[in-house]
């Protein structure tokens, strides 16, 4: 079972891609995989965290057509020089490490690029199956578009490592995968080699993303998943957390940083969300605590985790459940808008700043408040209640 970017319920709305100059993209030498089809790449993009189920906190309901306004406050790229601004988020000088960056339209990408604009360094780890495919779309200008920053510039990646992070080691790697024509011309592509090789070739980071899930049976409920799709759910979604930062951690500088993404999904009942991927959610946001006091008394570095609402993506659409999902925050979150990617670019950005130095073990809600419900409003029940809404 492979590792994949994180899941369609977080990944970003798709933006039309044009091919424009490559001189922002300085990626040192990769090895990429070939025979990697861009069909199976928004396959298995689609696979975690998201099913095909109509039913949606135990009601049916379809899609809207009404449209929302998008607000995002960027990530600010330079200080601000005029008095009484407020606080910029400066990372100047600070390098990351984001694990789960497959295209340009999910969470991790958004990520980068809040990252990018507060001045960042950028290294990303790209499932090995998806290489080929990523590089090959960074190199023709295809993301050129997508990597705008807040100032006119392009984001830069500086570079791009193969990673699969279900596999500690290569004693880890089954020979099936070691023989798999995805994998073949690949090379230190487990945790551990990665976290090496990052440290070969730039010492240290500041900050470590992690931005990947998979869920081979999500479409299952809970009463039907096998063992073997329960805990390959918890070792990809959750697991492979504690490894990137048992890895990453001895080359984090002290003061540093650590993101996951996780899932409303943890703490609450969304029909449709199985495979055991609300259980690997409820075990990442458990591991969060415990990951923040060990790394914390080690290291000094942080950890926390952000609840993303839902976002819509290719590869959601392809599914169908990401609109109902988007419906359902619409009509019943207290801010009445569709959420943005930069809105959980820019929360990601706030949590690895100094402007978050205090904050370490907590679940971030970056939901438009949706987290708070305890009922949905839109329910026929409420009819005659005067609910408030917002005017379009």
């Amino acid at each position: 079972m492979a590792t994949m970017a994180a899941s369609s319920l977080q990944m970003a709305t798709a933006r039309p891609c044009i091919s424009s100059s490559r001189r922002a993209f300085r990626s040192a030498p990769t090895i990429v995989q070939n025979n990697c089809k861009g069909a199976s790449l928004a396959k298995l993009s689609s696979a975690c965290h998201i099913s095909s189920s109509a039913q949606l906190f135990g009601r049916s309901f379809t899609s809207s057509s009404a449209k929302f306004d998008k607000f995002a406050v960027k990530a600010m790229s330079e200080p601000s020089e005029s008095k009484g601004s407020g606080l910029p988020i400066n990372l100047k000088g600070k390098r990351a490490f984001i694990a789960g960056v497959a295209d340009d339209n999910g969470y991790g990408w958004a990520i980068a690029k809040a990252l990018a604009a507060a001045g960042a360094e950028i290294l990303v780890g790209t499932w090995v199956p998806a290489l080929n495919i990523f590089e090959s779309s960074l190199r023709r200008g295809k993301f050129d578009e997508s990597r705008v920053l807040p100032d006119g510039s392009l984001m830069e990646i500086t570079k791009v490592y193969p990673l699969d992070a279900v596999f500690d080691n290569l004693e880890d790697v089954p020979e099936d995968i070691k023989t798999n024509k995805r994998y073949a011309g690949s090379s230190n592509w487990t945790v551990q080699e990665v976290a090496e090789s990052v440290k070969k070739d730039f010492g240290s980071i500041d900050i470590l993303v992690h931005s990947l899930a998979n869920g081979p049976e999500v479409t299952k409920p809970l009463l039907e998943t096998s063992r073997k799709g329960y805990l390959a759910a918890l070792s990809a979604s959750s697991y492979s957390y504690i490894s990137l930062l048992k890895h990453f951690l001895p080359i984090t500088n002290p003061g540093g940083s650590s993101i996951s993404l996780t899932y409303i999904a943890s703490e609450r009942i969304i029909p449709g969300y199985g495979g055991g991927m609300s259980s690997a959610k409820a075990a990442l946001e458990s591991d969060t605590q415990v990951l923040a006091f060990e790394a914390g008394r080690k290291h000094r570095v942080r950890v926390n985790t952000i609840s993303a609402g839902p976002l819509r993506s290719r590869a959601a659409k392809a599914i169908g459940f990401i609109d109902m999902m988007i419906d359902y925050s619409l009509e019943n979150a207290p801010l009445q808008k569709e959420l943005s990617a930069e809105e959980v670019g820019n929360t990601a950005a706030f949590l690895a700043s100094p402007l978050a130095s205090a904050i370490t073990g907590a679940v971030i809600y970056v939901d438009n408040g949706l987290h708070a419900m305890g009922v949905g409003v839109d329910s026929p029940i409420f009819k005659d209640l005067d609910i408030p809404k917002t005017q379009h």
